[in-house]
C-alpha cells in the first residue's frame, strides 16, 4: 500500500479510538453515578469534579492510544484476524486500566472500583465491537465517499509487472490499476495477465487517455536508460497535473514537487505538480464537511421557503441538475437553485453569439434569467445547494469552480492542470471580481492558487468571499 495511503488509515483507527475511550469513560461514569441512588449496595456515593474528570478522560485516550501506536496495533486492525483484534484489545485495556489505577494513587484520588472495571470492561467491548467491523466500514466509507485511485504504469518489464502486482495487492485501500503503457522498446503484446487481464496502450496513446479517461497517477518502471528518453510523457504529465512516480533514482527535468514514497518495496521518487500533503489536505476535507454540514442545518428553512417561490413564480424544477467535472476529470451531478427559465439550455444556441468570454459562457443581462433568479445571482444564493455537493465529497468549500464537460474539451493543455485539485464553492478569482474576470485571468488565478495552496489561504478566501456575496459586488 502507498504509505500515505496506510497512514490515513493509522490515523482513521487512532482517532475511532479518541472517540470510543472518552465514550466508554462517559458511560462507565453515567452508569456508576446513576447507581448512587442505591448506595446501600456500595460502599460510598461517588462522585469527581469536573477538572478531575476531564483530567483523567485526556490521560485514559492518551494512554491508549499511545498503546495502540507503541504495539503497532493501528497498522493491522483492517486485516488482522479476529483473534488478533480481540487480544490486542484486551492489552490495551488492560495495560491502560492498569495505567489510570496507577494515576489515581499518584494524585491521591478515590476512584469507585466498580467504575474502573465498568471502564475497562466498556472500552473493550466498544474497541473489539469497531474493529471486528472495521474493514467492512472503511470499504462503505470508500464506496460512499472516497473514489479510488486509477494508476497507468509505463513498461512492461519485469519491475513493471512488480509495480502491477503491488497496486492489485493494494486494491483495499482504493488504489486501481488501468493498464500499462509499452514503448517501442517494449513486447508488442496487448494485454497483460495478473490477477485480472489488464490492456497495453502506445505512449503515443496518452494525451487522448489523459482526455478520455480518469487516469489520476502514472508510474514509471522502465530501466533507468530509458527515462532520458521519456522526458516529454514527464512533462505532459506535469503539464496536465497528473502525478508520476518513477520506481528508479533517475530525477527528470519537471517543475513538479519531488519526494519519496514506497509501494511495498519498491522506492518511488513522486512529481506533484498539485497538492499531496495527506494530512493538510485530510484538515481541509474535515473543515468541509463541518462547515458545509452546518451551513445546510442553519439555511435549510430558507431554503424551502425560496424553493416554494421559485416554483410559485416559474414553471420547472426548483433544482437546477448538470453534470460537472470535477476532481481529476471525475464527472458528477452539480445543484444548484434555479435562476433561469426552464427552456434555458435549449435556448443557448440562439444567445452563442452574444458571448462575452472564450471557453465559458458568460453574457451580461441574460435574457433567461427570471426575475427571482436575478437577485439569487446576484448573492450567490443560487449556488446554497452546492453544500451538499461538498458534503458528499465531490466539492470543497474552496477550489477551482467546476467546469462542464463541453468547456473541458475546448482547454488548452495547461489549462486542464485545474481539473487536479477538487473543484470549490468559491476561489479566487470570485474574490478578485467575480464574473468582470477574464477567462485568461481566471485560470491563471485557479494555477495560482493551486501552486500556493494552504489552509490559511483557503480561510482568507472565506473570509474574503463572505462580504464578496453580501454587497453582490462583480456578479452579472
Amino acid at each position: 500500500m502507498f504509505r500515505a495511503h496506510h497512514r490515513r488509515v493509522r490515523l482513521f483507527f487512532g482517532i475511532s479510538d479518541v472517540v470510543l475511550i472518552l465514550a466508554a469513560f462517559v458511560a462507565a461514569y453515567w452508569i456508576r453515578f446513576s447507581l448512587n441512588e442505591r448506595a446501600a449496595a456500595f460502599e460510598r456515593t461517588f462522585f469527581m469534579a469536573g477538572p478531575v474528570a476531564v483530567l483523567l478522560a485526556a490521560f485514559s485516550i492518551a494512554i491508549w492510544v499511545s498503546l495502540g501506536a507503541w504495539w503497532q496495533v493501528y497498522d493491522r486492525i483492517d486485516a488482522a484476524h479476529p483473534r488478533v483484534i480481540l487480544r490486542d484489545a484486551f492489552r490495551q485495556c488492560l495495560v491502560g486500566a492498569a495505567s489510570v489505577v496507577w494515576m489515581q494513587f499518584l494524585m491521591r484520588l478515590e476512584l469507585s472500583r466498580s467504575f474502573l472495571g465498568l471502564f475497562a470492561v466498556l472500552a473493550w467491548m466498544l474497541l473489539c465491537l469497531f474493529r471486528l467491523n472495521a474493514s467492512r466500514m472503511l470499504g462503505a466509507f470508500r464506496r460512499e465517499f472516497g473514489a479510488p485511485s486509477f494508476i497507468m504504469v509505463v513498461g512492461t518489464g519485469d519491475a513493471a509487472l512488480r509495480i502491477g502486482r503491488q497496486i492489485e495487492d493494494a486494491a483495499p485501500y482504493g488504489v486501481r490499476l488501468s493498464g500499462f503503457l509499452a514503448g517501442p522498446e517494449d513486447s508488442s503484446d496487448r494485454e497483460i495477465a495478473l490477477a485480472r487481464t489488464y490492456p497495453v496502450r502506445t505512449l503515443g496513446e496518452l494525451p487522448e487517455l489523459l482526455r478520455r479517461q480518469v487516469i489520476d497517477e502514472v508510474i514509471f518502471a522502465v530501466d533507468s536508460g530509458r527515462l532520458a528518453g521519456l522526458e516529454d510523457i514527464f512533462l505532459l504529465c506535469d503539464e496536465e497535473g497528473v502525478r508520476t512516480r518513477v520506481a528508479v533514482d533517475f530525477f527528470p527535468h519537471v517543475n513538479s514537487q519531488v519526494y519519496l514514497d514506497r509501494l511495498g518495496e519498491s522506492p518511488l521518487l513522486t512529481f506533484s505538480a498539485t497538492p499531496h500533503d495527506e494530512i493538510r489536505l485530510l484538515v481541509k476535507r474535515a473543515t468541509d464537511v463541518l462547515l458545509a454540514g452546518a451551513a445546510l442545518l442553519l439555511l435549510c428553512p430558507f431554503l424551502v421557503i425560496i424553493v416554494v417561490i421559485i416554483k410559485a413564480t416559474s414553471p420547472g424544477p426548483a433544482i437546477f441538475r448538470q453534470i460537472r467535472c470535477g476532481l481529476n476529470g471525475r464527472q458528477f451531478v452539480f445543484y444548484k437553485l434555479r435562476s433561469m427559465s426552464a427552456d434555458a439550455e435549449a435556448r443557448r444556441a440562439e444567445l452563442e453569439h452574444l458571448n462575452e468570454r472564450s471557453t465559458v459562457f458568460k453574457m451580461k443581462n441574460d435574457p433567461r434569467l427570471t426575475p427571482l433568479g436575478r437577485w439569487l445571482r446576484k448573492f450567490s444564493i443560487d449556488e446554497w445547494p452546492q453544500l451538499w455537493n461538498v458534503l458528499k465529497g465531490d466539492m470543497s468549500l474552496v477550489g477551482p469552480r467546476p467546469p462542464l464537460p463541453s468547456e473541458v474539451e475546448q482547454y488548452e493543455r495547461w489549462q486542464r492542470r485545474r481539473l487536479r485539485m477538487r473543484p470549490g464553492l468559491t476561489c479566487l478569482w470570485v474574490v478578485n471580481g467575480r464574473d468582470q474576470v477574464d477567462f485568461e485571468t481566471w485560470m491563471r488565478l485557479d494555477m495560482q492558487y493551486i501552486d500556493t495552496w494552504s489552509l490559511a489561504l483557503d480561510w482568507k478566501i472565506i473570509l474574503r468571499t463572505i462580504p464578496q456575496v453580501l454587497t453582490g459586488r462583480g456578479a452579472h
